[in-house]
């Protein structure tokens, strides 16, 4: 059985690692705001639903830690950033870019902290 107390001590961890409020993890999970309050106050226990939109959503987060506490917290290094990306709704946007005549750059891709990025792609 899952020691509630500990799973919402995990939860909020993984809250302050993100600089995320319960509304907008809530969001990037994907489930109502009064289902986080709820569980993080201690009134109703993460259902498996609620623990599987955690993982979808932060995939480097390892499920026996957050079920258990055993291991760490990201599970990979090289992954401790989130890796929610919304994708912009526009398409990418040309460049011409050119370093020298062996170097001609593809595109570029630049991530902003809350987790969106855009895309732009050269004309060639």
């Amino acid at each position: 059985m899952i020691n509630t107390t500990e799973f919402n001590s995990r939860l909020e961890k993984i809250l302050k690692h993100y600089g995320l409020s319960a509304s907008a993890f809530a969001e990037k999970i994907s489930v109502q705001r009064s289902s986080i309050s709820h569980i993080l106050s201690g009134r109703n226990k993460p259902s498996l639903d609620f623990v599987d939109k955690v993982l979808q959503a932060f995939p480097e987060i390892d499920l026996i830690w957050l079920l258990r506490g055993i291991g760490k917290f990201p599970a990979n290094t090289n992954l401790a950033q989130p890796l929610i990306a919304k994708s912009t709704t526009k398409p990418p946007l040309p460049i011409n870019a050119k370093v020298n005549d062996s170097e001609v750059i593809d595109r570029i891709v630049i991530f902003y902290q809350d987790g969106s990025f855009k895309n732009y792609i050269t004309n060639s």
